[in-house]
């Protein structure tokens, strides 16, 4: 049976994972009656920890909010979430955030165990990330501000840098955030085009928040509109390729922003829009089942063109039968 002490800090546990909780809740997870619930917070409150209580038959309780606790108590598996998620916040291009995620990393091995510090310091010099993309630096005042409008509903104003340097004010609903290719992206709705638009947070040159609220459609994908967005930018050619897998297969091998995938029977239709076709040729040479380019024939001569290089590539070398020297 476990000791008062042990239940004291899973009391504590327990209210630093949860807003709150009510006592009857409270006392069934640390298998005690309310009596002696009571008194563990008393013990707690004892020790300078602000517990906050509800009076009554459904009272609550919680920890002041703002409170700053002592070193969290993290199991193995907790410690090694949070080192590879720094690890990887690390990369993301937010500014300031290698340096953050390096001090933050620190902090959280001097509390720890001798033995977990020691895997988790050998994780952090041995692991690589692949962010071959380039990522554009990211102000992270900009990332908060947007994320907490996201999260309100509550619309901002932007000030904003087009590609082409043309820069313009407008009002926008974020309904959420995005990373992908090495660049963060917001999006919602644009008020100045009235519509559905995503905006290069790089490019977002001052934020501010205002009064209107906005209600988002539920269930918004930011990944999901931003993917379907980059795929169907009109661009100079139209192609579509009958893909002879199923759905799983053909997202596996394919990237997202290559088209849209649209099931068909026992295959996959993808449509595309395409400004270099013998890249788009050399994309489909590489896949590991067959294919049929619906539309455009300019695309089957590419594709032609890929075959002819490869067999004469593969003519240069020798063929020998299986078991010979």
């Amino acid at each position: 049976m476990a000791s008062p002490t042990t239940r004291v800090l899973a009391l504590l546990e327990l209210l630093q994972n949860f807003d709150e909780l009510s006592g009857s809740e409270l006392a069934r997870r640390l298998q005690v009656d309310e009596r002696t619930l009571r008194r563990y917070v008393t013990k707690l409150q004892g020790l300078g920890i602000p517990v906050q209580s509800d009076r009554g038959r459904y009272g609550a309780y919680r920890l002041t909010p703002g409170f700053k606790l002592p070193p969290l108590m993290f199991s193995d598996d907790e410690a090694l979430a949070m080192s590879l998620g720094l690890l990887f916040a690390a990369g993301l291009g937010l500014e300031g955030s290698e340096t953050g995620a390096r001090s933050a990393q620190s902090k959280l091995e001097r509390v720890m165990p001798q033995g977990l510090r020691a895997k988790l310091r050998a994780l952090s010099a041995t692991m690589q990330l692949d962010l071959s993309q380039p990522v554009a630096p990211v102000q992270s005042a900009a990332l908060l501000e947007l994320s907490a409008a996201a999260h309100v509903r509550h619309r901002v104003w932007l000030q904003y840098c087009a590609a082409n340097g043309a820069a313009s004010e407008r009002e926008f609903d974020c309904y959420g955030l995005a990373w992908r290719g090495g660049r963060w992206y917001a999006v919602g709705y644009c008020h100045l085009r009235n519509g559905l638009r995503s905006f290069r947070l790089d490019r977002i040159q001052a934020v501010a928040p205002r009064p209107q609220s906005f209600a988002a459609p539920a269930d918004f994908d930011a990944v999901r509109h931003l993917a379907l967005g980059l795929a169907t930018l009109p661009r100079a050619q139209a192609v579509r390729v009958l893909l002879k897998t199923d759905m799983a297969t053909a997202r596996a091998e394919l990237f997202a922003a290559i088209g849209l995938l649209v099931p068909m029977g026992d295959a996959v239709l993808l449509h595309s829009q395409v400004d270099d076709l013998a890249w788009y040729a050399r994309q489909l040479a590489r896949l590991s089942f067959d294919f049929e380019v619906l539309e455009l024939l300019a695309l089957q001569q590419e594709i032609r063109n890929v075959a002819v290089r490869l067999f004469r590539l593969g003519s240069r070398y020798e063929v020998k039968p299986l078991g010979s020297a």
